[in-house]
């Protein structure tokens, strides 16, 4: 009962799209129509700049440091992760913004932050590391998406219930990448043909 609650209230907090409220208030319009397409942190850096992506980023995670929390009190350990599948799918599906939302990477960064500070910086340092290599945001994503998911893994304790609530979060969290990855092999295929 009380997971129940907890994970429509986390959807709830989650549908609540940080991107599209603080672009609107600018007069920036809907980053869901422009550049990406994507409500997130990194459509908002294209459309208003670094401050208001960061602006967006620390909403995003801070709400979901709140969800954390109210896991944590109220849950054991091993359901805890429940909590961050119902945001992510707030985040991605949102009832308040047509269910058209982001990717939820930030989101899961923040839940994590909670649940394990120290695997949440590192994830930050992977993704800065791989991005300076590959210079494409979503696929320093995956990497930063496998550390969150080993930290709330090891925050679960070892229980085959957190796990696959872990597992089933970070699966989400790629499949919806699915149009970056798209979009990426078909530039690179195309910058191929171009070179033949």
């Amino acid at each position: 009962m009380i997971l129940g609650l907890l994970v429509v209230g986390a959807y709830l907090a989650g549908s609540v799209n940080f991107a599209v409220l603080v672009l609107r208030l600018l007069g920036k319009g809907d980053p869901r129509t422009q550049f990406s397409g994507n409500a997130g942190t990194t459509n908002v850096v294209r459309i208003a700049g670094r401050f208001w992506a960061a602006v967006v980023l620390l909403l995003d995670m801070g709400r979901a440091a709140g969800v954390a929390a109210a896991a944590m009190h109220f849950l054991p350990p091993p359901l805890v992760p429940w909590t961050a599948l119902g945001l992510l799918a707030g985040n991605r599906y949102p009832c308040f913004h047509g269910f058209s939302g982001g990717k939820g990477v930030g989101n899961y960064l923040g839940f994590t932050a909670v649940l394990a500070p120290w695997w949440a910086l590192a994830s930050c340092a992977a993704w800065v590391a791989l991005w300076a290599v590959v210079r494409q945001p979503f696929i320093a994503s995956f990497l930063m998406i496998a550390v969150l998911g080993a930290g709330q893994a090891a925050a679960a304790l070892p229980s085959v219930t957190g796990a696959f609530a872990v597992a089933l979060a970070a699966a989400f969290l790629v499949l919806n990448h699915r149009a970056n990855v798209r979009k990426w092999r078909q530039e690179r295929a195309d910058r191929a043909s171009s070179r033949s």
